[in-house]
């Protein structure tokens, strides 16, 4: 007679040759349809955080969100049946389901990509995990050239430095490069270096975006993740320069997320420095984005005239390099740009100085200047141009760099294109960079404003009393006189 046990073995051993062959099947069914559609657009749709099953007749396709099921009932499910024919006794019909669960796969890879990447690129001179920070940063407050540009995140930054409560947190630093972020982060840092809290020094650390995603990856790689937290959780002050670069990382700005959360539940600061708003730092988590614009957002503009002197006559003094006030003050009439452009055109004077072993003059500082001058005729910027256009359209430059494609953003984002071609120097990939698109989007809004304007069709868009519609030729010399 055979027992409970015995009969419960032989069901679970036929399960077993069961399932095994199912195995197999399913393993031919993935070999042939990757032999019908190709490797390439099998190894993009089906190789990774994809499962198919054979189940009451049916081929069950699993993925992972409902874009990639759209797409694969779309364009393969008729191939998915054909595969799944050749590989079983009688017609099948396919199913494709959504299993959230798959979604862990596709992440897990991308870690394991990263981590690969970082450890190529790091071989043979892999530091220990911590960094110490009693080792004083490049940049000092005392040393930071205060103007109406950048007064309002100077004041910001002096009082976070002071280690004290301050009643904005995470502080959120953008502009464009050369302004002065990363000179105010590394300040802030080496002021609050000397601050003691509680009988203890101020907790406190700088690093940079690249430098917070190798540091976390490392610590994957090397199973030391909790003391990456720790490391990470418990500090008093945080500051992370280009932020940005957590932009399309995942898996990063998941962590980076709980590491802000730790930081700014427990009452500490957090100071952050990018080159665009949060709203326009491409593919950033929207809960992150949404905690940096919770605290003080300040960008810091391009020095004024006053400021630049000022910066010019400190740099002059630290070179060493005696320069008349009349030979500064041309500098700063004729560098308009970031402070590092500055210091490029009065070492560029420096070094035409000792060559020439003349006095630092005006004429030596117009032949300094010749090829900045060259390259720089047009005064009028892209933000300029974005913010005019975007005034008019009563949007924001925000709206202009986003994915939304409404009449009104979409025309407002033709004209600012075209109207950069036309007043400044910017190439279609430089104007696409800045914008967020691609080259390719320049050029083809560029042409049809063109195309507009030579049969002078009317544009239109939407206003709060309703549609508004002007002749092309009549709203770009509306909006060009601004620029003129």
């Amino acid at each position: 007679m055979v027992t409970t046990t015995e009969s419960v073995r032989a069901e679970k051993s036929v399960n077993k040759i069961r399932q095994s062959g199912s195995e197999a099947k399913e393993r031919l069914i993935l070999a042939s349809l990757q032999e019908r559609i190709g490797p390439q657009k099998f190894n993009a749709w089906f190789k990774h955080g994809i499962r198919i099953e054979l189940e009451n007749g049916f081929v069950k396709v699993a993925v992972p969100n409902s874009f990639v099921a759209n797409w694969i009932e779309s364009h393969y499910q008729s191939d998915i049946i054909i595969a799944a024919n050749e590989h079983s006794g009688h017609s099948k019909n396919a199913v494709v389901v959504v299993d959230p669960s798959l979604s862990g796969e596709i992440l897990k890879r991308q870690l394991d990509c990263q981590a690969d990447i970082v450890t190529k690129t790091t071989q043979g001179r892999i530091r220990p995990l911590h960094v110490a920070n009693h080792l004083p940063l490049r940049h000092k407050l005392k040393d930071f050239v205060v103007g109406d540009s950048n007064k309002l995140a100077y004041s910001a930054a002096t009082a976070i430095a002071g280690g004290g409560q301050t009643p904005f947190s995470p502080l959120f630093i953008h502009g464009s490069c050369g302004v002065g972020k990363t000179h105010l982060l590394q300040g802030i840092c080496n002021t609050a270096s000397k601050v003691r809290k509680e009988g203890r020094p101020l907790a406190w650390k700088y690093v940079t975006g690249e430098q917070f995603t190798n540091e976390f990856i490392l610590s994957l790689r090397q199973k030391k993740l909790p003391e990456f937290r720790e490391r990470y959780r418990k500090l008093d002050l945080l500051a992370i320069d280009d932020v940005h670069f957590l932009a399309a990382k995942r898996a990063t700005q998941d962590e980076f997320l709980h590491t802000f959360n730790a930081i700014d539940s427990a009452g500490k600061q957090i100071i952050l420095a990018s080159d665009n708003h949060p709203r326009l730092v491409g593919d950033l988590n929207t809960q992150l984005a949404s905690r940096f614009v919770a605290g003080m957002v300040v960008k810091v503009e391009q020095p004024d005239r006053t400021t630049r002197l000022e910066i010019l006559q400190r740099r002059a003094k630290i070179m060493k390099l005696k320069a008349p006030q009349e030979v500064l003050e041309y500098v700063a009439m004729h560098v308009h740009g970031s402070v590092r452009e500055l210091e490029g055109s009065l070492v560029k004077l420096a070094a035409l100085s000792v060559l020439s072993k003349g006095k630092v003059s005006i004429e030596l500082a117009t032949e300094a200047l010749a090829d900045h001058l060259a390259r720089t005729d047009s005064a009028i910027t892209l933000g300029d141009i974005e913010s005019g256009v975007a005034t008019y359209f009563g949007i924001t430059p925000a709206d202009i760099h986003s994915s939304r494609r409404t009449k009104t953003v979409s025309a407002a984002r033709m004209i600012s294109m075209f109207l950069a071609r036309r007043h400044t120097t910017m190439s279609y990939p430089e104007i696409g960079r800045f914008m967020g698109k691609n080259h390719s989007s320049v050029v083809l809004a560029v042409q049809r404003m063109e195309a507009l304007l030579a049969k002078n069709e009317e544009i239109s868009w939407m206003t709060p009393m309703g549609v508004k519609a002007m002749p092309a030729k009549k709203l770009n010399k509306l909006l060009s006189e601004q620029f003129s």
